[in-house]
């Protein structure tokens, strides 16, 4: 039996007539590397006989259910939600309560995720199979507009994006806010993975549909509501649960994608081509990188590690290495020698910045240069220094100073990101002294027109730096 969990997430709404046959076969279903399984039931305040249900349930499988009431219906989505605060798994699933889909096919849907090579893997009702039951058109038509729609807009290339059978590593699924109560959970998450740059399968599953007289609840107004779900989360960038070691700010930069781009521009004439890059995260500066003789992309949180590792496999530039560079101990380091180092918006969220640049250049070779973005020291926003994380903001006296303590010469440093500077002042104008304001509608203004910014509010001083240190 495998140390690792299956979290089968059941939600149940007015399923007295299936729910015992589904969690039968489902106890019953073959899983990849003999996972252990735990289900669990989330009853949505079923106004039949679900609930009594459940409690034969509960005391016929006491070791494998675990069951769940709403205090009043909420929809689908809620009990997922539900479902995902209470689950306990590596791996997580999702299973309607019915006889759509088919537990008998869990091994092809979560073969991807247990390999390694998938953080998430959709199971598809159009992909070719040895046989299929015949849908109703209408019905179908809906689901594949709904997709279509949705892959214009998260880039993803999927063939059935309301299928019911999603499967996630459970870190993931855990640090994916979920807001919509009914079906637009579907369009909702879809649009999320996409913009974190989860690796993402698809695999052919049977399908077994039925008509509204035997229970189906989706209906056409949950079709329009799934339309408005995809072109909000298309504008809206919220793909990150809050946590304590996961500020909001640091995950909602990342989807500052122009901003990424601008630093990358700076720094081009800089790469050298040996790269490493500290606190890569989950690859949203390193996407833009160069990738030359050697790129090697470190981070200090294993789930990165992993996320990283399944988006570059079979890549033979990039290599992904576990480094916390705080604890690094200079001169311990076995590894190649690099000519270039990237520190974009890393350093002011180290508590020992310190340590963090003699960790870069333990990694370099002489006359190897580091390459580092961080917020400018001012007047306006000196007290917003510890907001989302942020240990440091720096003069150019401070940089220089912490450069040569770590063996670096400074050999360029620019201000730049005026706009980004406009809206600190502004902030500091008009609304609480600690708050942030790139909320996620203010960071989509800031990072459209930033290229604009730069030229429109010239006499603005830079919010950043761009520094660039050669080792001695």
């Amino acid at each position: 039996m495998s140390d690792q969990l299956l979290s089968i997430l059941v939600p149940v709404y007015n399923e007295q007539a299936y729910l015992a046959r589904i969690i039968d076969r489902v106890i019953q279903a073959p899983v990849p590397c003999e996972l252990r399984k735990e289900i669990i039931l989330v009853n949505d305040a079923s106004t039949d006989k679900t609930a009594e249900v459940i409690e034969q349930i509960t005391k016929k499988y006491p070791d494998l259910v675990r069951a769940f009431h709403q205090p009043y219906n909420q929809g689908k989505g809620a009990a997922i939600q539900r479902a995902i605060k209470e689950m306990k798994g590596d791996f997580a699933i999702i299973q309607d309560a019915d006889l759509e889909y088919d537990p008998d096919e869990y091994p092809i849907v979560l073969k991807p995720l247990v390999e390694g090579l998938a953080d998430v893997v959709y199971g598809s009702r159009f992909l070719t199979r040895e046989m299929r039951k015949v849908l109703f058109y209408h019905h179908k038509l809906g689901n594949l507009f709904l997709t279509h729609l949705s892959n214009w807009t998260t880039g993803l290339d999927l063939t059935d994006m309301e299928t019911c059978y999603k499967a996630f590593r459970g870190e993931i699924l855990k640090s994916i806010p979920i807001r919509s109560r009914r079906f637009g959970i579907e369009p909702e998450i879809t649009a999320k993975i996409a913009k974190r740059g989860l690796t993402v399968y698809e695999v052919p599953i049977s399908y077994h549909g039925r008509r509204y007289s035997e229970g189906k609840k989706i209906g056409w107004k949950d079709g329009v509501s799934a339309i408005k779900t995809i072109l909000t989360y298309w504008l809206i960038d919220d793909c990150y649960v809050d946590s304590a070691d996961n500020p909001n700010l640091l995950r909602t930069m990342e989807q500052a994608r122009n901003f990424t781009r601008l630093i990358i521009k700076k720094s081009a004439s800089r790469f050298g081509q040996k790269i490493v890059e500290l606190g890569s995260g989950l690859g949203n500066v390193s996407k833009h990188l160069p990738q030359k003789e050697t790129l090697l992309l470190t981070d200090s949180m294993e789930n990165n590690i992993r996320i990283l590792k399944n988006s570059y496999d079979g890549n033979a530039v990039v290599e992904v290495d576990h480094l916390d560079p705080q604890r690094e101990i200079p001169g311990s380091n076995r590894r190649e020698q690099f000519d270039t180092a990237i520190l974009f918006n890393q350093l002011e969220h180290a508590a020992d910045d310190e340590k963090v640049l003699e960790c870069a250049a333990d990694l370099l070779e002489p006359n190897g240069r580091v390459l580092i973005v961080v917020p400018k020291e001012s007047h306006c926003c000196w007290k917003l220094k510890k907001y989302g994380g942020y240990e440091q903001r720096y003069s150019k006296r401070d940089l220089k100073k912490k450069l040569e303590e770590a063996g670096f010469e400074m050999e360029t440093i620019q201000s730049f990101n005026r706009i980004g500077s406009l809206l600190w002042r502004w902030n500091q104008i008009c609304r609480r002294p600690s708050a942030h304001p790139f909320g996620r509608f203010g960071l989509k203004i800031f990072d459209t027109f930033l290229g604009w910014g730069e030229w429109l509010f010239f006499f603005l001083p830079g919010a950043n730096w761009f520094v660039v240190g050669k080792k001695k």
